[in-house]
């Protein structure tokens, strides 16, 4: 048999929850479990809790800045695209009734969405301008270069040929810093070139769901090496966009509104036998969140990173493994090969030791690791390019879960935020934390 001898890990929280709102969590240990300054990478982490409030913390979990505001997500804006302003956050402001189609995972409950600087005074705000009267933004928005921001948004309308009366369709806005809509893109008028087969497009007019594309993901494609060389698929202007209910990833041009690059929604399904050899064709992904263009100065600079959930997906819906847990995926977008990978197997664990279904996050750091966020367990950690895990946090702000009145510490999105992004002198801490001592001995035992 297995005896497994565990040292009790420091618990790091940085909360403190009232003995009478809650019985103690069932998620232990929280806060800081692991961390090595000389591997890690260095920064503060944002994220909005389950607590419904935005939270940046630094490598030892402490919380430097609170924000009493939710962000889906919340970001820190890049000081150089607010005249050097320091510590500026976009997150949700407001909020309205959310309609008979509104549910956890879509825009209808949200009023307007904004810029805070870093005391709070709300500098820029949009929604009572947008369409319909409400931004009814969800899952992304982006500071662009040139002032402006895009919103991913919904938009509730009949589509014909649907069978549901309305959908709740994905819409772009590129919104001006005084609410105008400059530009706007709507993804019922571009069915056709999502690569459905004529097959799948009658499932997808037929779903009783109508969230039907459930768009998760918006971000700028940016300076990259594809468009130096002439490929002008990867305009930096253009947008890249995926799908969790329709298992594509898929860029925007800007000014045509065409998609002109894509993969998905029909990708052969892992092999085991092959599962870790690189590099490979890309195999299918399902459920995925927050793909986006590894930015211009990183490690793995033009290729596209992924969370691969390998949640519940597709029309129809993908199969998946039995024992199969989620993936990080690094794609060379011309090749369309899987040229990096993470899964619990590169940490020496079994699949499903990480495993989120849904939400979650990865982003890559200046030093080659990179953040990821399995969200569906509130847990951020940071792996070096071999699979090394060399700082990990799980949150301890308690919440609803989406669509549950059960308690989680659940976490959208969790992005890195470099030191000089907030102002001088914001504190942080940097002291190692040793993980819990795990030994394991193998007996035999008789009977």
């Amino acid at each position: 048999m297995l005896r497994i001898k565990t040292a009790l890990p420091v618990l790091l929280s940085g909360a403190v929850l009232s003995a009478g709102a809650f019985a103690a969590p069932s998620v232990y240990p929280t806060g800081v479990t692991r961390y090595d300054p000389t591997k890690a990478f260095n920064q503060y982490v944002i994220f909005s809790g389950a607590d419904k409030q935005t939270h940046l913390i630094d490598m030892n979990g402490n919380e430097v800045k609170t924000w009493p505001q939710a962000g889906f997500p919340s970001a820190i804006i890049d000081p150089k695209l607010v005249g050097g302003e320091r510590g500026h956050v976009l997150l949700q402001l407001s909020e309205k009734d959310p309609g008979k189609l509104g549910s956890a995972g879509n825009g209808l409950g949200n009023q307007s969405i904004g810029e805070l600087d870093w005391n709070g005074k709300v500098v820029w705000q949009w929604g009572d301008k947008a369409p319909g009267g409400a931004a009814q933004q969800h899952h992304d928005q982006r500071r662009l270069s040139n002032g402006n921001t895009v919103v991913l948004a919904n938009k509730v309308h009949k589509v014909k040929g649907f069978k549901v009366p309305e959908v709740i369709d994905d819409a772009i806005y590129e919104v001006s810093p005084d609410g105008a809509v400059k530009w706007q893109w709507l993804a019922s008028e571009h069915l056709n070139e999502f690569g459905f087969t004529a097959e799948q497009l009658k499932l997808v007019r037929a779903s009783e769901n109508p969230d039907y594309l459930h768009i998760n993901n918006l971000s700028l494609v940016g300076p990259n090496k594809w468009f130096d060389a002439g490929d002008k698929r990867f305009n930096p202007d253009n947008l890249l966009i995926d799908s969790r209910n329709a298992n594509f990833i898929a860029i925007i041009d800007k000014n045509s509104g065409k998609v002109v690059w894509r993969l998905g929604p029909n990708l052969p399904l892992s092999n085991p036998k092959t599962a870790q050899k690189l590099p490979r064709p890309v195999d299918q992904f399902v459920g995925q969140h927050d793909a986006h263009i590894i930015p211009a100065g990183l490690p793995g600079a033009g290729n596209v990173l992924v969370f691969d959930n390998q949640g519940s997906a597709g029309y129809p819906n993908v199969t998946l493994g039995l024992i199969s847990g989620s993936r990080v995926l690094e794609i060379d977008p011309v090749k369309n090969e899987i040229v990096w990978q993470y899964s619990a197997v590169n940490s020496k664990q079994p699949g499903w030791a990480f495993y989120s279904s849904f939400i979650s996050s990865a982003r890559r750091l200046p030093n080659g690791n990179t953040l990821i966020d399995e969200g569906m367990n509130g847990r951020f950690f940071q792996v070096t390019a071999s699979g090394e895990n060399v700082w990990e946090y799980v949150s301890p702000y308690l919440g609803k879960a989406p669509g549950s009145d059960a308690i989680s510490n659940w976490v959208y999105r969790a992005l890195p935020v470099s030191y000089d992004w907030v102002p001088t002198g914001t504190p942080r801490s940097e002291t190692a934390v040793n993980a819990p001592v795990v030994s394991v001995q193998q007996t035999n035992a008789s009977r």
